[in-house]
């Protein structure tokens, strides 16, 4: 618990200080974390409902980092220079890798925005949890474990959505290397990397996402999308050639047999 006060006394010093520069406030319009792929938000009633807790898990251990880049950069869209609160262990940052402000900022992000914070371990990760989501101004928290979490079972995740409604916090909950299970967030998403379209010349083209929305406390689940991020815009958008719904990829199990049944040919 000292190692969290400590970290979190930095934070919120770090926060008075955008807010004394005026950078606050920035919280989405509408009650909303809105992607700007208009089908995607639609479909949710907006985007993602503000003040709820959100889980992203990635399809795929090699999916962990578009899992952690989708998160920051829908938090990143909110206006103003809000901060997003990143939180994580060292044993996430070991294994997912460290996060590249240049990157960020390539991206159309501003890494100024950023405030990452990282903790010896899940119980100091929690903690620091409970007090950022009251940390007023954020654009969002997002909290980045690896593995299975066993301190976070129903009772502290309803302790931590009931801290973000309060607060009005939107909690972004990173579970890489972990299956879903029952939880009290409002959506659960599965990400993946998906295959961008080449720019001229062959040049490498933007990011692109394939989600799977697992769990909606609010309506049906199931459904697919595509989503590719636009620099200039710092948006989301529907990949060129691409239906609104991803539903003319293969379906996941369909494209896990054909990954499964390639390993064993190799």
């Amino acid at each position: 618990m000292r190692e969290s006060s400590h970290l979190l006394a930095g934070l919120r010093q770090r926060i008075a200080r955008i807010a004394a520069d005026g950078g606050l406030p920035g919280r989405p319009a509408a009650g909303w974390l809105a992607s700007g792929h208009a089908p995607f938000d639609d479909a949710l009633g907006g985007g993602l409902a503000v003040g709820r807790t959100h889980e992203f898990f990635a399809a795929d251990t090699l999916d962990a980092t578009s899992a952690a880049a989708f998160a920051a950069l829908l938090a990143l869209r909110t206006p103003g220079k809000a901060p997003l609160i990143w939180l994580r262990t060292v044993d996430a940052g070991r294994r997912a890798g460290r996060i590249y402000a240049p990157g960020i900022a390539e991206l159309g992000g501003d890494p100024d925005r950023l405030l990452l914070v990282e903790t010896g371990d899940s119980k100091a990760l929690l903690a620091c949890a409970s007090d950022a989501i009251r940390c007023a101004g954020s654009a969002a928290v997002i909290v980045e474990s690896w593995g299975r979490l066993p301190l976070l079972d129903l009772t502290a995740g309803r302790r931590l959505a009931l801290g973000a409604r309060d607060a009005g916090t939107t909690l972004l909950m990173l579970r890489l290397g972990a299956a879903p299970a029952p939880s009290v967030a409002e959506t659960r998403w599965s990400v993946a990397a998906a295959a961008s379209h080449a720019l001229e010349a062959n040049a490498p083209g933007a990011p692109a996402f394939d989600l799977e929305l697992l769990r909606w406390r609010s309506g049906a689940a199931g459904a697919r999308w595509r989503l590719d991020w636009n620099h200039d815009e710092q948006s989301f958008g529907q990949g060129v050639g691409d239906a609104a719904l991803s539903g003319a990829l293969l379906p996941l199990p369909a494209r896990r047999a054909m990954a499964s049944h390639g390993a064993k040919a190799a």
